[in-house]
């Protein structure tokens, strides 16, 4: 793989510490934070992932590596077997030459970290915990 393990992990970390987080809320509900629990605080940590973060996460990888993570979704889901990485990497490569944002598509995919921590197990290899 040109994309280093490595790589994959901090992307299904960082993508799995966005899933958990509260969805958005409406600060201008005219509730107050007793009545409503507090919510609207949940979303105002600076430090957490945030999808712009994995966006430029994406963008900074290079051809193949967008590619290798798309395959590796595939492959997660059971789409296509081990052995057709190498069709999965051309089938990725294709979906972004036919204009499909590799971001997008990936960030629009629910629990996108665990399939693609199932693809990394399909190939063989695991995420350090």
């Amino acid at each position: 793989m040109d994309i280093a393990v490595e790589k994959v992990c901090e992307f299904i970390l960082r993508v799995r510490a966005l899933d958990v987080k509260e969805g958005p809320t409406d600060a201008d509900s005219g509730s107050n934070p007793t009545d409503d629990g507090a919510r609207d605080v949940l979303n105002e940590d600076p430090d957490d992932a945030t999808e712009e973060e994995l966006r430029e996460v994406i963008a900074g990888l290079n051809d193949d590596e967008r590619a290798e993570l798309v395959a590796l979704v595939y492959l997660g889901r059971g789409d296509m077997e081990p052995e057709e990485f190498p069709d999965a990497i051309r089938l990725a490569r294709e979906r972004e030459a036919a204009g499909t944002d590799t971001a997008n598509y990936l960030l629009g995919i629910p629990n996108v970290g665990d399939l693609l921590d199932e693809g990394l197990e399909a190939l063989g290899l695991r995420c350090e915990v």
